[in-house]
């Protein structure tokens, strides 16, 4: 019950609309097919290009791995210390590699290592394995996985990445799983910003994460690379930067469709610096702090406090925070039980007379319904009303 709220919450923290588009700072112009840039703690689409344009990810699938691989984690189906055998169809991967074999008993810690850091396909396999009892099963978890986050463009044939016909997504569902990944397994994502790894035994040249950005910018820590002829070098970047009166700040790339390893780290770069610069973050409430409290019926409560269970962050075009209005549109009356997380009414953020884009707002704290005379004084004051 506690998973699906945390997924509720989640998935209702999302901007519902841009209403006005000319009034948003003009992206860099990029040399990608499709890209899209995501300010996570805003949780706001700041910029893209083709965003629903069906492409291959490539080693980019590894993202979905790695989330039903956290997840066993988290919920105690696997380990980090306990070892996965390495089967023959995960030693006779082709593409990138940890280079483990059959011979070996491998810690899913360095499993997870080496999918991450190497992008080993033969890495990637076993843990498959080892989580789902085989590759088939796993793929079906990963396109259960997909629609339970919302992600309708998107189908896995593979664990890996590798070039399959129905393999497909798009850089709008890999933001959603990008941006769920980083914040359901906030103590897992660390593994993404590991300069270098390898196992015990394997080729030392094959050592260093293909993030570029890793070696270039301090504030980037992930999050995955990925190429195949078919789909380009493309790259899921995410960096954290520290900002007055908004703390960090986080913004998520997604650039597809590069001509080289680095190109899509020059592109990426370029991407995440531009939404630094074009757009200041405002921070309107804090975790938990009532954004609107109006009075409830029927209840046994007499407001209803109305607000976002994390700090409510908005990204504004730089220099435009004096023009920033608020309002807040609910249904009236209001008639309990509400339950906590229950979305009613949302906060429209505007730019002057510029209507900008709306933000949901839940129920912090439940109110049960009052007993059988409360809800009968109510019934008549709403009456007279």
């Amino acid at each position: 019950m506690k998973r699906i709220f945390q997924t509720l919450a989640a998935s209702l923290l999302v901007v519902i609309s841009l209403h006005v588009q000319a009034q948003m700072p003009q992206a860099p112009e990029m040399a990608a097919k499709a890209y899209l840039l995501m300010d996570v703690t805003a949780n706001q689409v700041l910029a893209a290009k083709d965003p629903d344009m069906s492409v291959e990810p490539a080693s980019l699938t590894k993202l979905m791995t790695a989330y039903l691989v956290f997840d066993a984690l988290k919920s105690r189906k696997i380990n980090l210390t306990q070892t996965l055998p390495v089967s023959e169809r995960a030693w006779k991967m082709p593409g990138s590699r940890m280079f483990i074999d059959p011979k070996m008993m491998v810690p899913v810690e360095d499993l997870i290592k080496g999918m991450i850091v190497q992008s080993g396909n033969d890495a990637t396999v076993a843990l498959a394995e080892g989580v789902g009892g085989s590759v088939e099963r796993f793929v079906q978890m990963m396109n259960d996985q997909a629609k339970a986050l919302g992600m309708k463009s998107t189908g896995y044939k593979n664990p890996e990445g590798l070039t399959a016909a129905g393999h497909t997504t798009t850089a709008r569902d890999l933001a959603t799983l990008a941006t769920r990944l980083i914040r359901d397994f906030p103590e897992y994502v660390p593994y993404y910003a590991i300069k270098k790894f390898r196992y015990a035994g394997t080729p030392a040249a094959n050592d260093s994460n293909r993030n570029l950005l890793l070696f270039r910018d301090p504030t980037v820590d992930g999050l995955k690379t990925g190429h195949t002829d078919a789909a380009g070098y493309c790259l899921v970047a995410t960096a954290k930067r520290d900002f007055p009166h908004v703390g960090p700040r986080r913004l998520l790339s997604i650039v597809l469709g590069t001509s080289s390893e680095n190109a899509r780290a020059n592109e990426s770069q370029k991407l995440l610096n531009w939404g630094y610069t074009a757009f200041d973050a405002v921070k309107l409430f804090d975790p938990g702090q009532a954004v609107a409290t109006p009075a409830v019926w029927k209840g046994q409560a007499p407001v209803l406090k109305l607000g976002a269970f994390g700090p409510l962050v908005v990204a504004i075009p730089a220099g435009s925070a004096a023009q920033i209005k608020t309002q807040v549109v609910r249904p009236e009356p209001l008639v309990a039980p509400f339950t906590k997380g229950q979305l009613v009414g949302a906060l429209k953020i505007s730019q002057g007379e510029q209507a900008l884009f709306e933000v949901p707002l839940l129920v912090l704290e439940s109110v049960e319904q009052a007993g059988i005379l409360g809800r009968a004084w109510d019934t008549v004051r709403l009456w007279i009303k």
